[in-house]
């Protein structure tokens, strides 16, 4: 068991989401930095899928009663074991009495904690995954609070990564502050005009503070429509079509102004335009922007899209194979 001394800002009990209900109106949830999570698992010796911890810019207090094997991934912060600064994207050991402290992220928004074995929360439709909204997953569908006791899953016969094992410097992302993020033409990029879709890829963007697991709110020009005659059902403001899914990353612009990146705790649906789509793998980086970094977003193709995933596939088979891995999972 693992003991909650202090919960720092915002920390959810997180895995790879529940995939699969959107046809019913449930956004899919799980880890905001997926590549930062499955490497904390890797490290420790967990299924990707296991649930770790995801922090928001200020870490937790962890007591541990027994011997555990750790890492924290993603942002980077200050580490404790006990009084004993260590270091992220590496394998920890705990002993038994000990307490892991992570601090507040110098950079980056989110930061991921693994334990060995995973946190053991009761599972809701086959994931742990926490949806505040609904008050779904994780402990009691909330954020983890001070005296919460954390259960742990039982650890499976593939080993642990000896302590020190670290991801290559190389493969981490890269949390500068500034960020090119790819797109692909979304459901309704013909209601801007041309001069508004070129504007939208050729400015700068800034995160505002109204940004968090639903959708980043991003300020910077704003953007016009084509004429047109409303559609039944679609409301007489021209950014309001008639109602459609929003993949996830949809990049929705209400009344052309304050451009809205929507995220894994998102509405399914919706009436507003949507002018592009976030890459699967760039959500990774989205996760990790915090109010006043600034973005660019850059056009690409579907097929360009796919290589870039396969990309990212291969910087996993990477650090797996750094790790000593490449037979697991």
């Amino acid at each position: 068991m693992v003991t909650v001394n202090a919960a720092g800002a915002y920390t959810l009990v997180q895995d790879l989401g529940r995939d699969g209900y959107y046809a019913m109106g449930l956004p899919p949830s799980g880890s905001m930095d997926q590549f930062s999570h499955r490497c904390a698992n890797m490290l420790v010796g967990n299924h990707p899928s296991a649930a770790t911890l995801e922090v928001t810019l200020v870490g937790p207090k962890l007591y541990f009663d027994s011997p555990a094997c750790v890492a924290v991934t993603g942002g980077a912060a200050d580490i404790w074991v006990d009084d004993v600064l260590s270091e992220g994207w590496m394998t920890l050991h705990i002993d038994a009495g000990q307490t892991l402290t992570v601090g507040a992220l110098r950079t980056g928004c989110r930061a991921y904690i693994a334990i060995r074995g995973g946190i053991d929360s009761q599972p809701f439709l086959g994931s742990r995954s926490t949806y505040v909204s609904s008050a779904i997953g994780g402990l009691r569908g909330s954020a983890i609070t001070i005296g919460d006791d954390l259960p742990i899953g039982s650890a499976d016969s593939c080993g642990c990564p000896g302590p020190g094992s670290m991801v290559d410097p190389r493969l981490r992302p890269i949390l500068d502050g500034s960020y090119e993020i790819r797109v692909v033409a979304g459901l309704c990029h013909h209601r801007f005009d041309q001069d508004s879709i070129e504007t939208f890829f050729a400015s700068p963007y800034t995160v505002s503070s109204e940004s968090d697991r639903t959708g980043y709110r991003l300020i910077g020009p704003s953007l016009t429509f084509v004429d047109r005659e409303p559609p039944f059902g679609a409301g007489n403001n021209p950014s309001n079509v008639v109602d459609l899914g929003y993949p996830m990353g949809s990049i929705q612009i209400p009344n052309g102004e304050e451009p809205i990146c929507l995220l894994r705790d998102a509405v399914t649906g919706g009436g507003y335009a949507t002018i592009g789509t976030i890459i699967s793998c760039d959500l990774d980086i989205v996760g990790q922007m915090r109010a006043s970094d600034t973005v660019h977003f850059k056009r690409i193709r579907l097929e360009d899209a796919l290589l870039a995933r396969a990309h990212q596939r291969r910087r996993l088979q990477e650090v797996r194979f750094g790790l000593n891995l490449l037979s697991l999972f």
